[in-house]
């Protein structure tokens, strides 16, 4: 579908979004140069909200059947309550979150959206944060819970909430101007090499499922 993946970013949401954490980092992203596309389950527009009140629609690109993992080289969860309880249980989007982590691709995601990180079964041995309600839910899925108003763990990237966005917007354009300069120089995927940062006692045991020698070895490359 996309005609230079390189440069092109993935948005998954739908309607029930929180407008901020979905229009700024796409404007961030935008403003950098990059190609965004919204994808959703339906075609049309979503409907954005700014906590419990309705806001602006927002135009849908291509739809979750459309969409390629292969065509991108980031991808950014909005939250929103109700965006993220509905996508997840979407295996569309479980499919492609698991796609693009599995490419070691960023994956930034904001409030509520660690659910869909939760359902699509990739929470355990990270790090993260998210709205602090979503707590338990991430520690009983085997991820490791801190309050920090952004975590970077390997490709992943995570936020609380709105107020959050500047750091969340940082780190994610740190980290995809870096992806889509590997992608230029035909380094891909660009691997773990420039995210990184979440020190070796703040994460889990048995990372992945990783043994325990495994474990040293990767931490202490």
């Amino acid at each position: 579908m996309a005609e230079n993946a390189d440069d092109r970013v993935a948005v998954i949401a739908t309607d029930g979004f929180e407008e901020a954490e979905l229009t700024e980092p796409v404007k961030a992203l935008r403003d950098a140069g990059l190609k965004v596309d919204i994808i959703a389950p339906h075609s049309g527009s979503i409907q954005g909200f700014k906590h419990h009140d309705k806001s602006k629609t927002i135009p849908v690109d291509c739809t979750l059947d459309q969409a390629d993992p292969e065509d991108y080289i980031a991808l950014v969860l909005p939250g929103g309550a109700l965006n993220a309880d509905a996508m997840r249980m979407n295996d569309q989007a479980q499919d492609f979150i698991r796609a693009m982590d599995g490419a070691h691709k960023p994956l930034a995601i904001i409030c509520h959206a660690p659910w869909e990180l939760v359902s699509a079964g990739l929470a355990r041995g990270r790090t993260m944060t998210s709205w602090p309600t979503l707590q338990d839910d991430i520690r009983n899925a085997g991820g490791q819970w801190v309050d920090r108003e952004v975590v970077v763990d390997g490709n992943l990237i995570t936020s609380r909430k709105p107020d959050d966005l500047p750091a969340f917007n940082r780190e994610l354009l740190a980290r995809v101007t870096h992806q889509h300069a590997s992608a230029a120089a035909g380094d891909w995927p660009a691997g773990d090499a420039a995210g990184g940062r979440v020190a070796a006692s703040d994460r889990p045991q048995n990372r992945r499922g990783e043994g325990a020698g495994k474990q040293k070895a990767s931490t202490a490359q």
